[in-house]
C-alpha cells in the first residue's frame, strides 16, 4: 500500500477525532451498510447503485496489485503451485479463504513457516491432521454426535413419547418444559425435545467450521451437503440429518464420487426426503394378491406396508438433474421413469425407531429397463446399483461436478479451460474427488488476479470467517447459528433439493447486507451471548486513544491492508462518529474498538473471499 506522509497522516487523525454527523443513529447505520457494501460489490449485483464509478472494484484491485508488485515466489513456499499474479500474503489469504473459512490470528504466519504447498497437501489428507481440540468442543453438543437410532431414543418424537407414557402431546410438552424450567433452586434437566437435538446439530456445524484444523474437509462437507441436499424440517429427517452428514458425506468428500453417490442414495435421510422409500411398482399389490405367500417373512419386518403404492419419480429426476448429469445431461423424461423403476424397493426399515436402508423385493419392478440407451438387467437391488455406476461414469457427470466445484471454489462463472481440466481429472481418475480438487488447486486460474476476492461469502461463511478473524472464543454457538439464519441461510433448512446457492446474486440485497453489518458490529463489540472477542488485544490497547491507528490496525488485520478508496473514505467517516470517538472528562480521546472492528468486518472487502 502507498505510504502517507506524516502531515497527511496527522491531518487524517485530526479529521477522525473531530468529525461529527447530524444523522440519527439508526439512519446512519442503514446508510453505512448500504454504502459500505454496495460500493465494493460488483455493479451488477447492487440493488440500489450508489453514485460511485461502476469500475470502482476493478480500480481498487489494480491499485492493490500495483502497490505490492508480484515477484517470483520462493519455490520452497509455493512448491509446484502455479502462482504468478498474487503476492505471498495474497496467495496465503486466497487459500485460507477458499479452501477454508478464512484466517485466524496468526494463521498467515503459520502457513508462511511451513509453506503454502505443504499446508494445502495436508488439507488434501484430513485423516492425517490431528483435530483433538475440536472433539473436546463437540462434546458440549452431544446430540450432534449421535446416530439416528440414538437420537430417536434420546430425543423422541413427542407424539411417540406421549403415546408411550399414556398422555397427550400437550401434556408431554408441558412436562418437558417443567423439567427444563424448574422452580428456583432446582437444577434444570437437559431438554429432550427434538428441537434441542437439532439446535446442537446446527451448533456443531458452526463449531467445526470455526475450530477444525481440517478446513478443506469442512468446506467440502458444506458443498456436498448442498449438492445432495435434504430438508431437516421434513418430519423424520430432523433425526436423520446428523447421520447423513457425519456418516454418508463428511468421510467421503475426498474419496471416489461413486462411493459418495452410493452412500447418499442409500441414506435414510435421502430416501425419506425425496419419498423414494415409498416408491413401488404400481403392479406390486396386485401381483402379491396372486402370490400372498410372498408377503410374509422376517425379512419384511419393519418395512412400509405394500398397500396401493405407486412409482415416485422424485429421486430419479434429482439423481440425474442435480446429483450427476446436470440439467443439460442428455437424459429424457423416459429415462427419469426408467431410473425410478430401477430404484423401486429401496426403502427404510424401522423408520421411526432404528432407521436403516433395506431393499423390499416385493415392490421392486422386475421388468427390463433401459437408461441412457443402456440395458439395466442386474435384477433386484442391483438395478439401482447399475444405474449409479452408469451415471457416475458418464462424461456429463464429470463436467457437471467439475463445473459446480469450480463455481464454489473459483468463481461464479469459472473459466471453461479450468472446468475442462477438472472434468478430465474426474474421468481419468475414475471419479477420485481428491484428484479433481488437486487439478483445480494446481491450476493457474485458481491463483489468478481475477479469482482473488471474486466470490461473495454466504451467510454461513461470513459468520464463521468473522469469528475466526477476531479470534472469538465461542462457548455456545447458538447465537452465531441464529445470526446465520437471520442473514438468510438457516442451517439444514433449505427446502428445494438444489440446496443453498453459493452465487453472489442469491445473497446480495439491502436487507441481508444490513444484517451482515449489524452482525459484525455485535460480534466485535462483544454483544453476542456465548461469544467473547479479545478486541483490545487484537487492535492493541494504545489504539483506544487513537481512532486512526485503530482503524488502520483493523484494516491491516482483517483486510490485509487492501481496501478501496471508497471503502476507506466511508470507514473514516463512520469511525469519526461521536458515538464511536468520545472525549472523557480529562480531555482524553477514547475510541470504541469493537465498533471500528465491526465496521471493517462489514466492509465489502470482507464480504468477499
Amino acid at each position: 500500500m502507498a505510504v502517507e506522509s506524516p502531515p497527511l497522516r496527522s491531518a487524517r487523525r485530526q479529521m477522525l477525532i473531530g468529525h461529527h454527523h447530524s444523522l440519527a443513529v439508526k439512519a446512519r447505520a442503514t446508510l453505512a451498510a448500504l454504502l459500505l457494501l454496495s460500493t465494493g460489490l460488483p455493479q451488477t449485483l447492487r440493488s440500489q447503485p450508489p453514485p460511485a464509478p461502476a469500475n470502482s472494484r476493478t480500480i481498487s484491485q489494480q491499485s492493490w496489485a500495483a502497490s505490492v508488485p508480484a515477484q517470483p515466489l520462493d519455490p520452497a513456499f509455493k512448491g509446484k503451485l502455479p502462482i504468478t499474479e498474487l503476492t505471498e500474503n495474497e496467495a496465503i489469504l486466497h487459500a485460507l479463504n477458499r479452501l477454508g473459512y478464512g484466517p485466524r490470528p496468526g494463521d498467515v504466519e503459520r502457513v508462511k513457516r511451513i509453506g503454502l504447498e505443504t499446508w494445502i497437501e495436508r488439507q488434501l489428507h484430513p485423516e492425517k491432521i490431528d483435530d483433538a481440540s475440536l472433539k473436546a468442543r463437540l462434546a458440549e453438543v452431544p446430540a450432534a454426535n449421535l446416530n439416528a437410532r440414538a437420537l430417536l431414543a434420546e430425543y423422541p418424537q413427542p407424539e411417540a413419547a406421549a403415546k408411550k407414557m399414556g398422555i397427550s402431546v400437550d401434556e408431554y410438552r408441558k412436562q418437558m418444559d417443567a423439567q427444563t424450567h424448574p422452580p428456583q433452586g432446582v437444577r434444570p434437566a437437559p431438554s429432550k425435545l427434538p428441537q434441542e437435538a437439532f439446535s446442537q446439530m446446527q451448533q456443531a456445524k458452526a463449531l467445526r467450521a470455526i475450530y477444525s484444523e481440517r478446513q478443506l474437509q469442512e468446506q467440502l462437507t458444506d458443498f456436498w451437503f448442498n449438492h445432495f441436499n435434504v430438508f431437516a424440517n421434513k418430519d423424520l429427517d430432523l433425526w436423520l440429518v446428523a447421520s447423513y452428514e457425519n456418516e454418508a458425506i463428511r468421510p467421503r468428500v475426498l474419496g471416489r464420487f461413486r462411493d459418495l453417490l452410493h452412500a447418499t442414495a442409500k441414506s435414510p435421510a435421502m430416501l425419506f426426503y425425496l419419498d423414494n422409500y415409498l416408491s413401488a411398482d404400481p403392479q406390486a399389490a396386485q401381483r402379491l394378491k396372486v402370490h400372498p405367500e410372498k408377503m410374509r417373512g422376517r425379512q419384511f419386518a419393519g418395512l412400509p406396508p405394500v398397500a396401493n403404492r405407486g412409482l415416485n419419480e422424485n429421486y430419479g429426476r434429482e439423481l440425474m438433474e442435480l446429483h450427476t448429469l446436470g440439467v443439460d445431461g442428455g437424459y429424457t423424461q423416459q429415462d427419469v421413469i426408467e431410473v425410478a423403476r430401477s430404484f423401486t424397493g429401496w426403502t427404510i426399515r424401522d423408520a421411526r425407531t432404528k432407521p436403516e436402508f433395506a431393499f423390499d423385493a416385493r415392490v421392486h419392478d422386475p421388468k427390463p429397463k433401459r437408461v441412457l440407451g443402456k440395458n439395466i438387467h442386474a435384477g433386484g437391488v442391483g438395478d439401482g446399483e447399475q444405474v449409479l455406476d452408469l451415471l457416475a461414469h458418464d462424461p456429463h457427470t464429470a463436467h457437471h461436478i467439475a463445473l459446480e466445484l469450480g463455481e464454489y471454489f473459483v468463481a461464479d462463472n469459472p473459466p471453461e479451460a479450468l472446468v475442462d481440466r477438472m472434468a478430465s481429472a474426474f474421468r481419468k481418475s475414475g471419479g477420485d474427488l481428491r484428484e479433481v480438487m488437486r487439478a483445480m488447486i494446481y491450476s493457474p486460474e485458481f491463483w489468478s488476479r481475477a479469482a482473488y476476492r471474486a466470490k461473495v461469502k454466504t451467510p454461513f461463511q461470513l459468520v464463521v470467517s468473522a469469528a475466526r478473524a477476531l479470534g472469538t472464543e465461542v462457548d455456545t454457538a447458538l447465537t452465531l447459528v441464529n445470526w446465520v439464519g437471520r442473514i438468510g441461510e438457516p442451517l439444514y433448512q433449505c427446502l428445494p433439493p438444489t440446496g443453498y446457492s453459493d452465487e453472489a446474486s442469491a445473497w446480495v440485497n439491502s436487507g441481508a447486507l444490513l444484517n451482515r453489518l449489524n452482525f459484525a458490529l455485535a460480534l466485535a463489540s462483544n454483544r453476542l451471548n456465548g461469544s467473547q472477542t479479545p478486541i483490545e488485544s487484537l487492535l492493541g490497547t494504545e489504539a483506544q486513544t487513537d481512532p486512526y491507528q485503530a482503524l488502520e490496525r483493523a484494516i491491516d488485520l482483517f483486510l490485509a491492508g487492501q481496501v478501496s478508496q471508497n471503502t476507506r473514505s466511508t470507514l473514516e467517516r463512520e469511525s469519526a462518529d461521536p458515538k464511536i470517538v468520545q472525549t472523557n472528562s480529562g480531555g482524553r480521546t477514547l475510541a470504541n474498538l469493537g465498533t471500528i472492528a465491526g465496521l471493517v468486518l462489514g466492509s465489502p472487502e470482507f464480504q468477499q473471499r
